[in-house]
């Protein structure tokens, strides 16, 4: 895999730094290895260390930011959405199935690196898991994880509520999403 020694140029580099952490090979798996949890704060990156976890969106954006203050740009951020599923999630098919669905389009971040695509959600995820559920994908930065993301997620929550002709609002739709959200954190 990819690696590099990380270098003392910015904070997401001196807070691995700090932690012992050299490279970026052990960066990605001391990140994957933190529990899946919401930040308190997703416009500061170093909650991820501060609060001992993060989501795919800020555990990914803290690895492209500190590829970035090391100089490598061509480490990318994706945001992909997918059809999340009770065989992917398993904890969310109560939900899914209260509401009558069989998989809800959820955002997803990841990392493409030199042509291959990485998660590191937790350990042992697999861009392989949920690939063939993709139904969309693009290229963002580390700092469109908060609000860019969520109106592409909106937006494309939106549209297929229209194309599945589902009788659930956005909002109802979004709230049914924070409960599959809330299944996997339990």
């Amino acid at each position: 895999m990819f690696n590099f020694s990380i270098k003392d140029k910015g904070i997401i580099s001196h807070t691995f730094l700090a932690h012992h952490i050299a490279d970026f090979k052990n960066a990605c798996s001391f990140i994957a290895n933190l529990p899946y949890k919401r930040n308190t704060n997703k416009e500061d990156l170093t909650t991820v260390f501060t609060e001992n976890g993060g989501t795919c969106s800020t555990k990914h954006a803290v690895l492209q930011k500190l590829c970035m203050e090391n100089g490598y740009e061509a480490v990318k951020l994706v945001l992909g959405i997918f059809k999340m599923d009770g065989v992917y999630a398993p904890p969310i098919t109560p939900v899914l199935q209260a509401y009558g669905l069989t998989y809800i389009p959820e955002a997803h971040n990841y990392l493409l690196i030199e042509a291959d695509y990485f998660d590191f959600t937790e350990p042992g995820a697999h861009y392989s898991d949920f690939k063939d559920k993709l139904v969309q994908e693009e290229l963002i930065d580390y700092t469109q994880i908060t609000t860019y993301k969520v109106q592409q997620h909106k937006r494309f929550l939106a549209a297929w509520l229209q194309t599945e002709q589902l009788t659930y609002s956005l909002d109802e739709l979004w709230q049914i999403r924070e409960k599959c959200i809330a299944a996997l954190q339990a």
